[in-house]
């Protein structure tokens, strides 16, 4: 009785659980605000990754720290701005602005306008194309460094990024220092036809200009480089490393499956296959990168560190 004198409110009726709750008690007064600060809260959508290959989730401070290399070995593929970040000297490095092309001059129309898709990628990639040009030091070496980012269309080798890859070797000829260049592309950009394809033969003389300037050439070849690049620049280093794991060839292996009508070997076309077969110099994991390309910067200039 007692107990029921204690809830009464004066009217001969007792209050609901859930005005119990909204009148009593120090917790009732701070649930608010707890409740509001954990709405608050920001979750990152992307705060875990899957492997590719063993579908383990992976947390992605934990990748980031591993240099996006997973615990199974997979090189995931990454953008220009981490790709410098890991080579350059502490990070540290002068970006290179890339030369402006006409866009679309075929006005070229697969099922979507050009223009829009390199719109749709600019904004996806934050990048004007698939090249990004950076000056700095690797190991104390200063070096000119090209990466090509295949989220960019694919790495598509198209005016710009041929553009892209002469402004790189002309600096390089100019400040006296060794080219390197991390290819990522599916090859020749269709929507700008023969034009594309030219670029294979430009980026070629390019190449030759550093030779005459006797400056060293190395070609950090990632996952995946095919096509008309593997054709070209790809191919001419004085020096090439790859990722572990890394697709390279020229035509993809189920085309040349379907064409030859066999069955390829295991590991056909990837960085550790190739090595073996004189293709590749050396499978070079991403964390030793920068202290491998140093020392053969180093070598390649006559044991010189030039002064930039």
């Amino acid at each position: 009785m007692a107990m029921a004198e204690k809830f009464d409110d004066g009217k001969g009726q007792h209050p609901k659980a859930g005005d119990r709750r909204e009148r009593g008690g120090w917790l009732a007064k701070i649930a608010p605000g707890v409740r509001k600060a954990l709405s608050k809260r920001d979750t990152p959508e992307n705060l875990w990754v899957k492997c590719p290959d063993t579908g383990e989730m992976i947390y992605r401070p934990d990748l980031e720290a591993a240099l996006w290399v997973t615990p199974a070995g997979r090189h995931m593929r990454i953008g220009s701005e981490l790709r410098f970040r890991y080579t350059f000297d502490d990070g540290k490095y002068e970006a290179i602005p890339t030369p402006a092309v006409p866009e679309d001059p075929l006005e070229f129309f697969d099922g979507r306008p050009y223009r829009e898709r390199l719109q749709s990628a600019r904004k996806a990639t934050h990048a004007q194309d698939a090249m990004a040009i950076g000056f700095g030091k690797i190991k104390g070496v200063p070096a000119v460094v090209l990466v090509q980012d295949f989220a960019f269309m694919g790495g598509s080798l198209g005016m710009a990024a041929g553009e892209a890859f002469i402004k790189a070797a002309q600096e390089a000829v100019a400040r006296g220092v060794p080219l390197v260049c991390y290819t990522a592309a599916g090859g020749a950009r269709m929507q700008e036809g023969a034009l594309s394809l030219m670029q294979m033969a430009r980026t070629t003389l390019a190449i030759q200009d550093l030779k005459k300037a006797q400056l060293p050439y190395a070609v950090v070849l990632t996952d995946p480089t095919t096509g008309g690049v593997t054709a070209s620049y790809a191919m001419l280093g004085d020096v090439h490393l790859a990722e572990p794991g890394a697709l390279i060839g020229f035509a993809g292996p189920r085309v040349i499956e379907q064409t030859i009508r066999e069955t390829l070997p295991p590991g056909f076309q990837r960085s550790e296959y190739l090595v073996e077969k004189g293709m590749v110099d050396r499978v070079t994991p991403r964390s030793e990168l920068p202290e491998v390309l140093g020392a053969i910067l180093s070598m390649l200039l006559g044991g010189k560190r030039r002064a930039a």
